[in-house]
Parts: structure tokens; C-alpha cells; sequence
């Protein structure tokens, strides 16, 4: 992708993004985008089919970003001395979304966040699997592995609701240690 097409994507998500913090995303119509992004119908086609390829588009790029920095070791804002501790990857999510990387609060607490919640628990899946449960799972092998990861990301994503209704008064590292010690009998 060019620095042209970079730009006028730049300039659609960030027109999506403003327009869901304003209004429910079943509300937004693809006129709107296109207005508020200063694009052309034509050029809005060219990188996205429909409203919801939109979407999903956002939410993968937002995601996977959040997910996959989280999951390089490299990308530690100073907080870790031990990559390998679990805690390690979910109190760097954590961070992360603390920081509000690419204004991820905002959606995640907006009119539409149902949307972005499945997204967000479907993206912590794969994280999930091979960075806890594949490493650390001592006890409870008659559970499914799919139900337990269910479960640990649906835990994680409905704790970062609580954090963010709660005005985030906690930091990333009390938060993992909350939430480790929930999963850690399970696992």
C-alpha cells in the first residue's frame, strides 16, 4: 500500500472512529464516513466493500496491534524482567490499553462496544492459547481447551470493562495481579 492509500485509510478509520464515539454503529451510514473523512464514494469502495468491512478492518488492525505487541517480547515499555511470565503479556495489554493506543477506550466504551467486545475476546483467543494455556495448564486437563480459552478471554475482556466503567483507577499491574489470581487455580 502506498503513502496515498495509507493516508485516505488514515482518514477513514479516523472518520469511522469519530463517528462511532458519536452515534451507534448500526446509525452510521457510509455517506457520513465519506464526508467526514473528506473522500469520494469511489475512493471509499476502493479499500473497503461495505460499512462492516470497515469494521472488521478496524478492529483487525486495532487488535492486532494491541495483541501481537503484547506477545514481542521486545515491545516491554520497561515493565518486565521475565517475558515468560503470563502476567507479563496481559499486564502489557493492559498497558497498552491504558495508554489508549489508537484511541481503543473510546471504542471499546462507546454506544456500539458489543461490537468491539467480540472482537477484542475473538483477537485474545490465539494469545491466549499459546501464551497461557499451552504453557501453564497443570490441572483441569478433562476441561475442553477451547471452553477454558473461552473462558480466560471472556474473564480478561469483562475485567477491562470493570477497569474502564471504573475510570481505571487501577494500574495495569494491580489489575494482573486481580486477574491472575483468578485464572491461575484454573489452570
Amino acid at each position: 500500500m502506498d503513502r496515498r492509500q495509507q493516508k485516505t485509510r488514515a482518514a477513514i478509520f479516523a472518520a469511522f472512529s469519530t463517528l462511532l464515539s458519536e452515534k451507534n454503529y448500526s446509525k452510521i451510514t457510509v455517506q457520513e464516513i465519506i464526508d467526514s473523512a473528506n473522500i469520494g464514494r469511489t475512493t471509499f469502495y476502493a479499500h473497503f466493500e461495505t460499512k462492516d468491512d470497515l469494521l472488521k478492518a478496524v478492529c483487525e488492525e486495532l487488535f492486532e496491534h494491541i495483541i501481537y505487541s503484547a506477545m514481542d517480547c521486545a515491545h516491554t515499555h520497561g515493565l518486565y524482567s521475565d517475558m515468560s511470565a503470563p502476567e507479563s503479556v496481559f499486564c502489557h495489554l493492559l498497558q497498552h490499553l491504558k495508554e489508549n493506543d489508537n484511541n481503543i477506550l473510546t471504542l471499546l466504551s462507546c454506544e456500539s462496544s458489543e461490537i468491539f467486545l467480540r472482537y477484542f475476546k475473538n483477537s485474545l483467543n490465539e494469545l491466549v492459547q499459546n501464551r497461557i494455556v499451552k504453557q501453564n495448564r497443570k490441572v483441569n486437563m478433562d476441561i475442553p481447551q477451547d471452553f477454558l480459552i473461552n473462558h480466560i478471554s471472556g474473564s480478561f475482556v469483562e475485567m477491562v470493562m470493570w477497569w474502564i466503567k471504573g475510570n481505571m483507577k487501577q494500574s495495569p499491574e494491580e489489575l494482573d495481579e486481580y486477574f491472575r489470581a483468578v485464572i491461575e487455580p484454573v489452570l
